[in-house]
Order: C-alpha cells, then sequence, then structure tokens
C-alpha cells in the first residue's frame, strides 16, 4: 500500500469516527486558514504480533525511522514516534500497553481478543488501518476501563487512527494556540483541560491542546452503547536553542492529551 494511500485512509476513517474533524476543518478555512497535519497517533496492545514495530512498519518501509522514545509509567504505556526526512509528511506517534503491568484478570481478557485475530492479519501491511477485527462485550470494555482507559479506547475501536494533529505554527492566523483554541471554544467546542488548557510551553520547544471525544454509538456483542470516540490535537512548535524547530514530544503533556479519550461524568 502506497503511504500516501494509507494516511488517507487513515484520516477518512478517524473523521468518519470523530464529526469534529469536519466542522473545525470547514471553521477554519472560512477563517482562511489551510490545515496542515503534525501528527497523527495509533495504540496498540504490548503483544508481539501487534506491537509498536508491527503497527510502524508501513511507515519505515516508506522511509520513516524512529526518532523519539517515551514512558508514561503512571499510564503502563511506552511509545516511540517515526519522522520522515520529507517535513510534509506527519510524525506518526505509536503508543502501545504494557500488559505485564496489569492483573491477570486483565491480561486474559486482552489475550482473548487478540485471539480472534486471524494469524495472517497481523502480517497485513495496513494492521494499523483494519479497525476492530474482535468481538467483544461492553461489559467487558468496562472492566477493561477499570484498570485503563487507554485498554476500553482499543478494546472498543481497534487499530486505527486515535487522532491527528493541526499544526498550529503552519496556519496563518491562528498560529497563536491560545487564539486558537480561543476561536474553537467561541464556535462551541469542549477542549481538554486535564494538565491545564494548554500543554508544554514555547520554552519546551512544544504547546498542546485538544478537544474532547465526542461520544459516538458503538455495536457490542450485548448491545450499542455510547463511548468516548476520538479527538482532534492541535501542536504549536517552536525553535530550539540551535534555532531548529522541536520535532519531538513531551512525556508530560503527552500523558494528559491521552486523557482526551478518558470517559467523563455528564456535566
Amino acid at each position: 500500500m502506497e503511504l500516501h494511500d494509507l494516511l488517507e485512509r487513515l484520516r477518512r476513517d478517524y473523521a468518519a469516527l470523530n464529526p469534529q474533524v469536519e466542522r473545525i476543518d470547514a471553521l477554519l478555512a472560512e477563517a482562511g486558514e489551510h490545515v496542515v497535519h503534525d501528527h497523527l497517533a495509533l495504540r496498540t496492545w504490548g503483544d508481539s504480533r501487534c506491537d509498536i514495530d508491527v503497527l510502524a512498519r508501513p511507515f519505515v518501509r516508506a522511509g520513516y525511522r524512529a526518532a523519539g522514545a517515551y514512558r508514561f509509567a503512571e499510564k503502563r504505556l511506552v511509545a516511540r514516534h517515526f519522522a520522515h526526512d520529507d517535513p510534509h509528511l506527519p510524525l506518526v506517534f505509536v503508543s502501545e500497553l504494557v500488559l505485564d503491568r496489569f492483573s491477570p484478570g486483565f491480561q486474559d481478557m486482552v489475550r482473548s481478543l487478540l485471539a480472534q485475530v486471524p494469524e495472517d492479519m497481523f502480517a497485513a501491511p495496513d494492521l494499523c488501518a483494519r479497525g476492530r477485527p474482535w468481538q467483544v462485550a461492553h461489559a467487558d470494555v468496562e472492566a477493561l476501563r477499570r484498570e485503563s482507559e487507554y485498554a476500553a479506547w482499543l478494546a472498543a475501536f481497534g487499530w486505527r487512527a486515535n487522532h491527528f494533529t493541526v499544526a498550529c505554527h503552519a496556519l496563518a492566523r491562528l498560529s497563536d494556540l491560545a487564539a486558537l483554541d480561543e476561536f474553537l471554544v467561541a464556535h462551541g467546542l469542549r477542549l481538554n483541560t486535564a494538565g491545564g488548557e494548554i500543554k508544554g510551553s514555547p520554552a519546551q520547544g512544544l504547546e498542546q491542546s485538544s478537544t474532547v471525544a465526542d461520544v459516538v454509538d458503538v455495536a457490542f456483542t450485548d448491545g450499542t452503547f455510547a463511548v468516548p470516540a476520538c479527538y482532534y490535537e492541535f501542536a504549536r512548535r517552536w525553535p530550539g536553542p540551535d534555532g531548529r524547530q522541536f520535532r519531538g514530544f513531551i512525556e508530560g503533556s503527552a500523558d494528559k492529551i491521552f486523557e482526551s479519550t478518558d470517559r467523563r461524568p455528564a456535566s
């Protein structure tokens, strides 16, 4: 599969799950902006058949290289990001759940999901875009949620883009992230305030914000239930001491961005 075809397939699937995307892109277009994506993010299980290396495989084959590694101890996750020499291509951020850090019952539940995946699918070059190949009960998703919101999302939605990110620094009029956030809130969008509306700082080289994931209806084996789906992120990158734009990620900020798909009490 060609890289651009895979990226477009991921974007279309993501936008279909997240009605915010087309709305925000339209609002930005009306404001005279052209959306460029800074990065996209993928989630997976820490199993050798579908781990970070496996999901990143089509990107590596297309010229991406590993460019940074991250650890999120509290959420029991690890991640790496991949970059291409072509600056017009988005970074790819891939995270995985460290399964042996969870309870035996949790691990058994994940194994039962992966046991439903045909062996040849694990070798598919487009595994990262295959969606949810397993059947799962909403009750089991909620059981996973008690130990990990990340795992609940992955069990409900499978392998697909968890989010895309607008490159705020590439915008013409709304390149200031605070101004962009104000613009979005003024149009009725809800932002993730965990760790502050804006995570990071110019001194760190990266500022990030994101919407809160919309709740969508998903079919499970025990019925259809509303669960948090995908969100839209916004990133403003700054030059470092060497004058080059910072191209990595900040663990403390990414940790809070993950919470954009957490289930929240009704307001």
